[in-house]
C-alpha cells in the first residue's frame, strides 16, 4: 500500500505533532511519520474529512507548492529558535538553504512574496517571542538568553527586545506574560 504526504500549516512544536497524529489515526489513518508541516499517511485518503479535522484544530491543509515551502521554510526557522540551536558559525541563509537545498534568494523572494514579510524579520519576531518566554520563566540571566539565542551581546538582545516590543527587558519581566504571543500568530 503506498503513502501520501500532507502539508499542513501552523503546525509549531511538539503538541501540535501530536494533535494532528492524535486526530489522523482517530480517523482511521495509519501515520508513518509526522515532523512539523508534514505527514505521510498510509493509505487512501478523505482529503475533505482531513481539511476538517485539521480546521478544527486550527491547522489548515496546504496543496500550493508555493505555500509548502514557505511553510517549511517557517518550520526551520521555528525549530531552530525553539530548539535554541546555534548557526554562530554559519549565517541564517546558508541554514535556511542546507534545510531546505533550495537557494536562498529563491527562499527569500518567496518568503516575502507570500508572506509580506522579510525572512529576517519573521527570525527576529521569532527570537524575541523566545526571549519574551524565557524571560517569563526567569530562570536565565539576560546575558545568558543572549549567548543560547545568537545574540551578539546583551546590548544587541536589549535593543532588538525595545524595537519590536517597545518595552525594555526588565519592564517586559515586570508585565510578564500577558503579552507573549503564540509563535504562529507573530505578525
Amino acid at each position: 500500500m503506498s503513502y501520501s504526504s500532507l502539508s499542513i500549516k501552523n503546525m509549531v512544536c511538539p503538541r501540535c505533532i501530536k494533535a494532528v497524529k492524535d486526530g489522523l489515526e482517530n480517523m482511521g489513518y495509519t501515520v508513518k511519520e509526522i515532523t512539523l508541516g508534514t505527514a505521510l499517511v498510509k493509505g487512501e485518503m478523505d482529503r475533505q474529512k482531513i481539511l476538517m479535522m485539521l480546521l478544527d484544530n486550527g491547522f489548515e491543509l496546504l496543496d500550493d507548492r508555493d505555500q509548502q515551502l514557505v511553510n517549511k521554510i517557517k518550520s526551520s526557522i521555528i525549530h531552530l529558535v525553539q530548539n535554541q540551536l546555534s548557526i554562530s558559525n554559519q549565517n541564517l541563509s546558508d541554514y535556511l538553504s542546507q534545510q531546505l537545498n533550495v537557494e536562498y534568494h529563491t527562499i527569500s523572494h518567496l518568503f516575502s512574496s507570500v508572506e509580506g514579510i522579510t525572512l529576517e524579520k519573521y527570525y527576529i519576531l521569532q527570537r524575541i517571542e523566545k526571549v519574551k518566554e524565557l524571560l517569563v520563566y526567569n530562570e536565565l540571566s539576560l546575558k545568558e538568553i543572549a549567548f543560547q539565542l545568537g545574540f551578539s551581546s546583551v546590548a544587541h538582545l536589549s535593543a532588538q527586545f525595545k524595537k519590536i516590543t517597545g518595552f525594555t527587558t526588565s519592564h517586559f519581566k515586570e508585565i510578564g506574560v500577558s503579552k507573549r504571543k503564540s509563535i504562529d500568530h507573530l505578525f
